[in-house]
């Protein structure tokens, strides 16, 4: 069983709150680690119909057949149950989590937890697996490898093939789940949808170009794009804004959570072929950019990274957090370096006035200390200790 560097979080978190609410994408490993960390609660899964009709009808029987200390699995599917499990909470008057509840879906879950919960329970958000989570003789395998495989635990646990497994997860809960909440009834503009922004990641969101090539309308692009969002299949990275006498770009861009699921909407079936793909920078983007997504969501911190992009292009490709200021990186799918690499750093520093180090990331075997920036390898970054 692989070991998750969000357990800490968690365990600390366990002590202080009466409730822990665990959410992120399907099978991303959430019920796995509830059950490791809580191995003497009783374990609930509201995804069979019997004990979801139970708690639907009579939430008292309910929560006295699965009294607490227990693990409530797939809590959106009945959000009205949160409402009573305040009730008990608050009657018990106890800090140690005494309910763990996990969930898929953000709007459901958020909205239920913000108006009943509020104060009582620790939210931490659980995505696919990290790089420092893998083993060591994985990671060092082709970043093409890596890419095609994507981050899912049971593609590492069960060793399933990666082709196999995102066309089973793709139509078993993408389509299931989310054209569910879309209600689209017309299936081929929903998968269309989908491939155009896996052939965007990296860029900043076009909803009007979108509209077009889909045939809806762009306020309905926007709708399907943040139910996407809420179901932890996409994120996007807002650019960041100061007031430097500058145009600045102020569109988001867009990402998969789960590489590997961009991978498969690609067309790309082999490493050989991720490596030959014109989209292959912006996939390695992808991956790094969901690395640091994933290292401030496992310390139980806000994601809080940006991009920066001005009208004459002068670009950081990722901001991350660095106490009051930031931390400007490049990201490049080159083995070698160059020093223009660092030119968009150097830029960054001046603008803002920042003596903070930058952070060169790529896939070259060189890795020093220049005047302004570190240069490293991408299995060396984000490690649970920086």
């Amino acid at each position: 069983m692989i070991k998750r560097i969000i357990e800490s979080e968690l365990g600390i978190t366990a002590k202080e709150y009466p409730i822990i609410t665990i959410i992120g994408p399907r099978q991303s490993g959430k019920t796995t680690l509830a059950k490791k960390s809580f191995p003497e609660y009783k374990y609930v899964n509201l995804e069979n119909p019997e004990h979801r009709s139970l708690a639907e009808n009579d939430p008292k029987s309910f929560l006295q057949r699965y009294a607490p200390p227990v693990i409530i699995d797939e809590i959106q599917n009945v959000p009205e149950l949160i409402s009573w499990i305040q009730v008990i909470t608050d009657e018990n008057h106890g800090n140690k989590a005494q309910f763990v509840l996990t969930g898929s879906h953000q709007l459901k879950l958020r909205e239920a937890v913000t108006q009943s919960l509020a104060g009582r329970t620790a939210l931490l958000t659980l995505l696919p697996l990290s790089l420092n989570e893998l083993d060591k003789e994985y990671v060092n395998r082709d970043r093409s490898e890596l890419l095609l495989n994507g981050f899912m635990p049971r593609v590492h646990d069960q060793h399933i093939r990666p082709q196999r497994f995102y066309r089973d997860y793709f139509q078993t809960y993408v389509e299931r789940d989310v054209r569910k909440l879309m209600a689209i009834e017309n299936q081929q503009a929903f998968e269309l949808f989908l491939k155009l922004l896996a052939g965007r990641i990296g860029h900043e969101i076009n909803y009007n170009s979108l509209s077009n090539q889909v045939g809806i309308s762009a306020p309905q692009i926007k709708k399907w794009l943040s139910i996407l969002e809420a179901s932890f299949i996409v994120f996007k990275l807002p650019p960041f804004f100061r007031n430097y006498g500058k145009r600045l770009t102020k569109s988001p861009k867009i990402y998969f959570t789960e590489i590997g699921l961009a991978v498969y909407l690609l067309g790309i079936e082999t490493a050989e072929q991720v490596e030959r793909d014109p989209l292959f920078g912006h996939l390695f983007e992808n991956m790094i950019v969901a690395e640091a997504y994933k290292n401030r969501l496992n310390e139980g911190k806000n994601p809080g990274l940006y991009f920066f992009r001005d009208h004459h292009q002068n670009e950081i490709d990722l901001l991350f957090p660095s106490g009051s200021s930031y931390t400007p990186i490049e990201i490049k799918s080159s083995r070698t370096f160059r020093d223009d690499f660092l030119k968009g750093v150097n830029y960054f520093q001046k603008l803002t006035k920042s003596e903070d180090e930058g952070l060169l990331i790529y896939d070259g075997d060189l890795e020093m200390e220049t005047q302004n920036a570190k240069v490293r390898n991408f299995r060396n970054i984000f490690t649970p200790s920086e």
